[in-house]
């Protein structure tokens, strides 16, 4: 447990930040599941809508640190074969 005042309101804040990443991450994979989601329905201009709308929540939550773009660049690039697939 924290003892000084600085390490106990750190704690605080991890807290907090945990949680506001957690929520950050659910809305991704929320988003990923609505895209697949529209895949299999096999409409291809909502899936395409649904990408770009994909790839942008990718993006910013990159950018913010969420996850690695290593991670980035995988998700988007299995994300757009599904696309191209859907299309052949």
């Amino acid at each position: 447990m924290a003892n000084s005042p600085q390490a106990r309101k750190r704690a605080r804040q991890n807290v907090k930040q945990r949680e506001h990443n957690m929520s950050q991450r659910s809305a991704l994979r929320s988003s990923i599941k609505k895209f697949l989601k529209i895949i299999n329905s096999g409409e291809r201009q909502a899936s395409e809508q649904a990408y770009r709308e994909t790839v942008s929540k990718i993006d910013s939550a990159t950018s913010k640190g969420l996850h690695h773009r290593n991670r980035a660049a995988r998700l988007k690039s299995r994300l757009n074969n599904r696309l191209r697939a859907l299309s052949a």
